[in-house]
């Protein structure tokens, strides 16, 4: 049987590769499969070590560069038990004949939910007002009803979706069933059943109350929300970012809130994460951050394991699929 090491399996399955749990998916699929050591995390600077005998190899947010690949002379077959790839380095792993898989499309729904809780958040005020409701203020308020911030309804409001894969696709329907109004900017148009107005990306920043982010991190987005894009903002507009924290300038995001030039900042991704104590959008006004949480649902962490077990299945048979560095 192939040695199989799982370089951080923590955030997928806390529990010990013995043990079950209905809300944790588990290793016995890819126990089944070979001779399987599961790690809860591994530095980078331990991978060359603990991995010396590993023929499959598989990370979520472990680096496997070039050089910890050509250490490992037993290596055979990279998964990547998340849909993105960075951490590994696809073209030295290619010169060594080493297919890297991933495993796409797993945390789709589960992004959606997130995006509209961060949305509800921000405008309904959901948390706060439960808060107070535990600090008594409901049982002090002479009246039969308080509030603590305003609450806006989405229905008529405009929703601008940036990027139109699966995801922003899903969005925009959520927010057509919810009566917004959905106008898109994406680098290539689509047909879709969901009713979506196309339109620049110059115009969306213009137009939108709610900017959703769903597009890849290249070159071209690097620090796509920064201080020249949000002063094109349509003043008071919502943003929510369940893409990747390079989108965002935080600096002048949180100088944008501050200054009033946005309602509210929704996110579930930071440019480093964990972050630093004194990232400026911790304590930003008017924000909602969760810990890149929106792929882990029970749901999805049990989609996600059932991927890549279907992916080592796959190369063990000599048919690999969803490899990424052909």
């Amino acid at each position: 049987m192939k040695k199989i090491v799982v370089l951080d399996g923590f955030t997928l399955n806390p529990l010990p590769l013995e043990e079950s749990s209905p809300l944790h998916p588990s290793w016995q699929g890819l126990a089944e499969l070979g001779d399987l050591e599961v790690f809860a995390r591994t530095a980078a600077s331990s991978v060359a070590d603990v991995a010396k005998d590993a023929e499959i190899l598989l990370t979520n947010k472990t680096p496997i560069p070039a050089d910890t690949i050509a250490g490992l002379p037993n290596l055979e077959y990279i998964g990547v038990m998340a849909t993105g790839t960075n951490v590994v380095d696809l073209i030295a792993a290619r010169a060594r004949g080493i297919p890297v898989t991933n495993v796409p499309g797993y945390a789709a729904m589960s992004a959606v939910q997130m995006v509209f809780s961060l949305l509800f958040e921000l405008t309904g005020k959901i948390g706060a007002s439960a808060k107070a409701v535990q600090d008594g203020k409901w049982s002090e308020c002479p009246d039969f009803s308080f509030t603590i911030a305003p609450f806006f309804e989405m229905s008529g409001k405009t929703l601008g979706i940036v990027g139109f894969g699966a995801i922003g696709e899903a969005v925009a329907a959520v927010g057509s069933a919810l009566g917004m109004n959905v106008i898109v900017s994406s680098r290539t148009q689509k047909e879709s059943k969901v009713p979506v107005r196309w339109t620049s990306l110059e115009e969306l920043f213009q137009s939108a109350d709610v900017i959703s982010l769903h597009c890849p991190l290249t070159p071209e987005t690097d620090k796509l929300i920064n201080a020249d894009s949000i002063n094109k903002l349509k003043r008071g507009a919502w943003l929510i970012n369940t893409g990747r924290g390079g989108l965002i300038d935080e600096v002048a995001l949180a100088e944008g809130l501050a200054e009033g030039k946005l309602a509210g900042y929704g996110a579930d991704v930071l440019l480093s994460e964990p972050p630093a104590p004194d990232n400026p959008l911790i304590l930003a006004p008017n924000t909602v951050i969760t810990p890149h949480i929106a792929w882990a649902s029970v749901e999805a962490r049990k989609r996600l394991m059932d991927g890549v077990v279907g992916n080592v299945q796959a190369f063990l048979s000599g048919t690999p699929q969803n490899v990424v560095n052909k």
